[in-house]
């Protein structure tokens, strides 16, 4: 979804907006010459546009204006920026860009634009111009921004529902079973980004496990736009047949989506294989490679344990991440080096929750990815000879047995 960055709106764009949707006309035909468009921009190539854009096109005839409103717009530049964005407080706000502007971007970035005229009597218009205009107020402009319930996508979803009467959308979008992950991962796998799949599912807790209906399926462009195809008013249909205002040139730029999986399994069974031979540099550098991963991952676990209890992200609640993530890891990786018997039960209690953790892993209330799979095999195992190692007199050093 597209999230610009950016200072504040022209005023001159706003005077427009507020100019044609509080008309000086009053009658039931004020808005006819109106014309209302839905427009879905496809995935870009960068993270914070993998999962496209949706934006309202209204051209009006009398005052020969053609803009564009989005509700995917932030300030870079307001005060703790990364901070607020980090908590879910940030403030997102819409905005209205000239039609030709708009393109202009699109263009540039390679990103292809399709466009759905909704068809629409003369009140059904009005109503949704006055929705708009009410949304553009210095008080109903900000937001905060909600990726599964409350973004520039599910903004435009309300707004056309909300104010068309007796809607009816034939069928379902989305397939029995297929859950708010699984409809990222669409995303994400169709943009080959398996690394930003990994670190996405590690940050999105159960909630996104679920499957959402209809309605809840519109929080994504593509979706919005497939359900407004089979959407009807009073048993006609809403929209005209889409039509691809810009066709972005082909991309190449596929890539192999296992490349994770591959990467942490070849890692953990090169240091499986260090740590069973038992020299001295092969010793240093499994403890080197032990308090890493412990680090690591405990580390990881006071992030997810941030995002789940301090911050206002409802996707990345009661995340199950955080059994192989455990943020106690971060004090224990400090004491791999120097070695301590009361340590040991905690690694020993790790190494059962770990083994627990994979034997109940496809019945999990939440879809973990597959590539953690063998860096938490090789901490169970090292988990376990740590809670279990003694001293080689031989070697004068820490021995894993």
């Amino acid at each position: 979804m597209k999230k610009i960055l950016s200072r504040i709106i022209p005023a001159f764009f706003l005077v427009l907006a507020f100019q044609f949707a509080f008309s000086q006309a009053s009658d039931s035909t004020a808005h006819c010459h109106v014309r209302i468009s839905i427009l879905t921009v496809e995935p870009g190539q960068e993270l914070y546009s993998i999962f496209g854009h949706s934006a309202i096109r209204i051209q009006d005839s009398v005052s020969h204006s053609d803009l564009v409103y989005g509700w995917g717009t932030f300030d870079f530049n307001e005060p703790h920026f990364y901070l607020k964005f980090l908590k879910g407080n940030l403030n997102y706000f819409v905005s209205v860009d000239p039609f030709n502007d708009f393109m202009a971007e699109y263009k540039v970035d390679q990103r292809s634009v399709w466009e759905q005229v909704l068809i629409l009597n003369c009140m059904q218009k009005e109503a949704i111009l006055k929705a708009i205009a009410i949304n553009m107020l210095p008080q109903n402009r900000f937001y905060q921004y909600d990726f599964l319930k409350d973004n520039c996508t599910t903004r435009i979803r309300d707004i056309i529902f909300a104010n068309v009467q007796n809607t009816e959308l034939e069928g379902t979008i989305t397939l029995p079973g297929v859950s708010y992950r699984d409809m990222i991962h669409e995303y994400l796998d169709e943009g080959a980004k398996p690394w930003s799949k990994l670190g996405i599912d590690i940050l999105l807790g159960s909630p996104t496990d679920k499957e959402p209906g209809n309605q809840s399926a519109m929080f994504l462009p593509d979706y919005l736009m497939q359900a407004l195809d089979v959407t009807q008013v009073n048993g006609q249909p809403i929209t005209e047949s889409e039509e691809m205002i810009f066709q972005a040139a082909p991309c190449d730029c596929l890539t192999w989506m296992y490349a994770p999986l591959m990467t942490t399994s070849v890692i953990c069974v090169i240091f499986l294989i260090i740590s069973l031979i038992p020299i001295r540099w092969a010793i240093t550098m499994t403890k080197l490679m032990d308090s890493f991963l412990f680090y690591i991952t405990g580390l990881i676990g006071i992030i997810i344990f941030f995002m789940w209890l301090f911050t206002e992200h409802t996707a990345t609640a009661n995340n199950f991440n955080i059994v192989w993530a455990l943020p106690t890891n971060f004090i224990f990786a400090f004491f791999i080096w120097r070695h301590h018997k009361w340590s040991r039960p905690y690694f020993l209690i790790v190494s059962i929750l770990y083994a627990i953790l994979l034997a109940t892993w496809f019945f999990l209330p939440q879809e973990l990815n597959i590539a953690l799979i063998p860096v938490i095999l090789y901490m169970m195992f090292r988990s376990y000879k740590l809670g279990g190692k003694k001293i080689s007199k031989e070697y004068n050093a820490e021995v894993y047995f």
